[in-house]
């Protein structure tokens, strides 16, 4: 799976219609240059692959008032919202993946229901669980990474990962299952994105030549 996918998708339809450094703009917001490939030249480039692709469709705006060529703007398909509605879902239940996926998709959380949130995060609780399961077969954590040489510093590594994400998916649960958050079908929604012309905070630069059609 794709963070960058996944996320211009999402930053897309939550606008409804948005053009390149609008999106750049909104995952810069959300630090996704820090934590992801979402770099300018990937986003633009995910763009046009996308509308390509007929995840999304490209539309060329009128040319700007002050000068230059027609601005391209991209609105998610109906075959888009499935991909994405895919990539999220996989992205929040599935353990075996980088990251970067499970951190586009708590951006996007919300656009389910909470029932269903806390299900896929459920099932991630025992994807996790289950990998530890097979793990400690031959690696004991108790008795230290030492009973396999410096190697067993790896299966250290990964099973401590393992537990903290049990844990904070635990304590996720928790949350969204006391009432935590705003999901799909509950009303107003926290905006996550910026507007049209919205100072961006953390300073995207100026628009790159793949916002122009």
């Amino acid at each position: 799976m794709s963070a960058i996918r996944l996320l211009v998708l999402g930053a897309v339809r939550q606008h409804g219609r948005a053009h390149g450094y609008q999106v750049r703009n909104d995952l810069e917001y959300w630090g996704a240059h820090e934590w992801s490939n979402a770099k300018p030249g990937s986003i633009y480039h995910a763009l046009k692959q996308l509308a390509k692709q007929g995840f999304l469709l490209a539309h060329e705006t009128a040319p700007s008032t002050v000068g230059g060529p027609p601005r391209t703007e991209y609105e998610i398909t109906e075959k888009g919202t499935g991909e994405f509605f895919t990539l999220l879902r996989e992205a929040l239940a599935t353990y075996d993946q980088r990251p970067d996926m499970l951190t586009s998709a708590l951006g996007f959380i919300v656009d389910l229901p909470r029932d269903e949130a806390v299900a896929l995060l459920k099932e991630r609780v025992r994807a996790i669980e289950a990998w530890r399961t097979s793990v400690t077969e031959y690696y004991t954590p108790e008795e230290g990474p030492g009973q396999l040489g410096h190697i067993g510093e790896i299966m250290n590594y990964w099973v401590h990962t393992a537990d903290g994400g049990m844990e904070w998916a635990r304590g996720l649960i928790e949350r969204i299952e006391g009432g935590a958050y705003t999901f799909a079908g509950e009303g107003e929604p926290f905006v996550g994105v910026l507007a049209d012309g919205e100072e961006n905070p953390f300073g995207a630069g100026e628009p790159h030549a793949g916002d122009r059609g």
